[in-house]
């Protein structure tokens, strides 16, 4: 039968009325999915009240942040704080459609389904930014009909229930973005280490880039990935108008400076971070890490810098000083070319950065020339006068598993000419703490040479011998009992007999073995010499020497009140030396050093405050304050002519003071100094105590730490000293090894024929020391450096 026009219109009109069935159909279920699936919807209070789990954040005095704590990264950003170039980014990458679609981008919907039916999967997704923030606040990432169905009707909800820009916020501080980041704006600070304000076109698309895939994408774990997806969101910047060719080819060229230690917030202070986090934390527990709160430390940013660079140095100077160890570990280059660079790293890849000590391999060694590939892609030719310091470990006879050959993974630095050198990790360890003397604010500490190897606080932690540091106290202690800087006590040699040690005789020694004879207290303070101050603990009782050193903060059963205790045998900590030198600096006030200022809520309310008492308030004063005068001024005498000599010449101020200190065989290594404003404690030594090799006295060790700190902590600080207090009166001494007499200041009642009439008579050999002379007006006693020549060895420090 012939086919009729009719049929054929009959046909096409079921086929229509079909379809129209169909969807009359799908809008019916559609219905009733709605009206029975909107009311199980849940609340949108998490968004209307949003709040976040905001980490505990650690700052210095002058506003840099210093550390983070938390399981979530995020920095809450206002959407009109978010710079236009960072939108821009967003909605190329994830919705470029979001101001004019209600939710659901219906074309994008059409053109996903087209791409997923072509490709026979679900390849391509159309999800919104709106859909976004439903998915992160209410929804699981999972794949299913269901999830995309409550998802939709979410992303209706929230646009019916926000604006646009409250929902752009939402996104914009909630959305996950690697590296524990959540929101841009904690993103670019653990990307880049700089605030959302600042970023660049480029920056803001690599950051763009990351939502879609955070951990394949990001730029620590996959920088190829990651480059791959900047230029696609800077096509699509350039598409949409966003940015010029011009820009695009600035961006596109821009080489990003990534961060790779998300822990790296610009300032070096993850010793007093971690000390305040478990300050706050053991007052709010596990809320300390979710709330916001905000922790303003004493640090000063550019002394806190100043003493970790300066500590670094003097560390890495040391270490150079002891040779070169040789590989760190070795890698198996067989199958890897040099122009592999993408392997290169791959085998790097498990080395953890040091600062500048930046991980590297070498491609080829021998005693001529060593080719190094350094982490980043720079390959640098080592030779010549280069070559001296490793050369050992480029001997035949090397120890195979230190032996420099291809493959071995070893560590470069760049020396003062910014020339890249070998270099290596240390394994001698150093601490550093400042203060002010005045309340105790900490203004720079230092725990270790590298937080991230060695979490120990040696500042407050390490317990070791202080050596000649601690002969100041003795003499303080001396003071007080009659003796004046003046005394005269000989530098001889001395046994003490074994009924007074109760074991066996003990011969102590200067350090080369040589004595100077008769010399008053101010010069055996300056040579630190042994022979001197342990005639003087002899003369004032161990025991009073004992308690009299707990007026400064030093644990009596630490130092037990035996003779060795005038060469600093017993145990302390920077922390307590800290406290201690304080006391000299301040006038006689026992103040006690302290980290954390004050605790703020995440709107900047005050929760805790600490203001301490201060110097000046009676109630702290431990010693006399004319002993203070005293002792300040013999401790002017180190930095001039004495072991730490090179301090005044260094930092070309004389209202310096403090005392070099080296235990027994070179185990520690310490400098106690400080200026009227500021007070600094400098240690060096290995965790597991052993020598430090030959030399290496507090003068050579620790010192350059301390003057290191002081040329940024006294830069445009005027010179300033101590007042005469009132009690005191002048005679006029001569120093046995001296040429002229010098004045000195005494209490007034240590004057000869006055009560006690003279300094006691020293027990061994039965010399009292040398009776001052007459007295003369009262003035400013203390010595001025162009009086005394300089001594430029400090290895009288030294104990025997």
């Amino acid at each position: 039968m012939p086919f009729s026009p009719s049929s054929s219109l009959r046909i096409a009109l079921y086929a229509l009325l079909g379809i129209l069935g169909l969807i009359l159909i799908a809008t019916a279920l559609t219905g009733i999915v709605v009206v029975l699936a909107f009311p199980q919807l849940p609340s949108l209070d998490a968004l209307t009240d949003y709040q976040p789990k905001i980490p505990l954040r650690v700052y210095s005095a002058d506003g840099y942040l210093l550390g983070e704590f938390g399981e979530e990264r995020r920095d809450l950003v206002r959407i009109q704080d978010v710079p236009a170039v960072m939108k821009q980014a967003i909605l190329a990458a994830e919705d470029e459609r979001f101001y004019q679609h209600p939710g659901i981008d219906t074309m994008g919907v059409l053109r996903a389904a087209y791409s997923n039916l072509v490709s026979g999967g679900k390849r391509q997704g159309a999800s919104t930014i709106t859909m976004q923030v439903a998915r992160n606040f209410f929804l699981s990432s999972e794949k299913t009909l269901t999830r995309k169905v409550y998802e939709a009707l979410l992303a209706f909800k929230i646009e019916h229930s926000l604006s646009k820009d409250e929902i752009f916020q939402l996104y914009v501080n909630q959305i996950y973005l690697g590296q524990r980041a959540y929101g841009f704006s904690a993103a670019a600070q653990i990307y880049f280490g700089k605030p959302l304000k600042d970023i660049t076109v480029a920056e803001a698309a690599m950051l763009a880039g990351l939502p879609k895939a955070p951990s394949s994408f990001n730029p620590v774990a996959n920088p190829k990935r990651a480059h791959l997806r900047q230029l696609y969101v800077l096509r699509r910047m350039r598409e949409l108008g966003f940015i010029n060719d011009s820009q695009l080819k600035t961006a596109t060229d821009e080489q990003l400076k990534v961060k790779h230690d998300a822990n790296d917030f610009g300032t070096h202070a993850e010793y007093v971070a971690e000390m305040a986090r478990q300050i706050v934390f053991d007052r709010y527990h596990e809320a300390a890490y979710s709330t916001g709160l905000r922790v303003i430390t004493t640090l000063v940013r550019d002394e806190q810098e100043a003493a970790y660079t300066s500590l670094r140095r003097a560390v890495l100077d040391y270490d150079r000083r002891h040779g070169y160890r040789g590989a760190e570990a070795f890698a198996d280059l067989k199958d890897v070319r040099d122009d592999q660079e993408e392997s290169l790293e791959e085998a790097l890849s498990d080395v953890d950065d040091a600062d500048t000590l930046v991980p590297a391999l070498v491609l080829h060694a021998d005693p001529a020339l060593v080719r190094i590939y350094i982490r980043g892609g720079d390959v640098v030719s080592l030779t010549g006068d280069a070559l001296k310091w490793p050369a050992r470990m480029l001997d035949d006879k090397a120890p195979a598993n230190r032996r420099l050959r291809r493959g071995a993974i070893v560590r470069m630095n760049k020396d003062d000419k910014g020339q890249w050198q070998l270099a290596q990790l240390p394994e001698v360890e150093a601490a550093f703490v400042s203060a002010s003397p005045i309340d105790g604010a900490v203004r720079a500490l230092v725990g270790g040479f590298d937080f991230n190897r060695n979490k120990f606080n040696h500042v407050t932690q390490a317990w070791r011998q202080p050596g000649s540091s601690f002969k100041p106290f003795i003499y303080s202690a001396a003071m007080e009992k009659g003796f004046t800087p003046a005394s005269v006590i000989p530098d001889e040699p001395i046994v003490i007999p074994a009924s007074e040690t109760g074991s066996q005789a003990w011969e102590p020694k200067n350090y080369d073995g040589k004595y100077e004879g008769p010399m008053t207290l101010r010069t055996a303070l300056a040579k630190s010499k042994n022979m001197v101050s342990i005639r003087l603990l002899r003369s004032i009782g161990t025991q009073y020497a004992q308690e009299y050193s707990t007026r400064f903060g030093f644990d009596a059963d630490k130092n037990p009140p035996y003779l060795t205790l005038a060469l600093g045998a017993g145990s302390v900590t920077p922390w307590q030396q800290l406290t201690a030198y304080s006391v000299f600096a301040n006038g006689g006030y026992r103040i006690q050093p302290y980290v954390v200022k004050q605790i703020q809520d995440a709107k900047g309310n005050e929760l805790a405050r600490f203001d301490p008492p201060v110097a000046g308030d009676e109630n702290l004063r431990v010693i006399d304050v004319r002993n203070a005068y005293i002792m300040d001024s013999m401790l002017h005498e180190v930095t001039r002519r004495g072991t730490a000599a090179k301090a005044a010449q260094a930092l070309k101020r004389y209202d310096i003071a403090g005392k070099t200190g080296t235990t027994n065989d070179y185990v520690d290594a310490w400098f106690c100094g400080y200026q009227p404003t500021v007070v600094g404690i400098a240690w060096i030594g290995f965790d597991k105590p052993r020598r430090m090799g030959s030399g290496e006295t507090g003068g050579t060790a620790a010192l350059p730490i301390w003057i290191g700190y002081m040329r940024q902590a006294l830069k445009n600080v005027p010179e300033s000293y101590m007042d005469v207090p009132e009690g005191m009166t002048t005679i006029e001494a001569r120093d046995p090894d001296g040429n002229k007499p010098v004045q000195e200041l005494i209490y007034k009642e240590s004057m000869p024929g006055d009560s006690p009439a003279s300094p006691p008579v020293v027990p061994e050999d039965n010399k009292p020391a040398v009776p001052q002379q007459s007295p003369a007006p009262v003035q400013d006693a203390r010595p001025k450096p162009v009086e005394h020549p300089v001594d430029k060895s400090d290895k009288a420090d030294k104990k025997p």
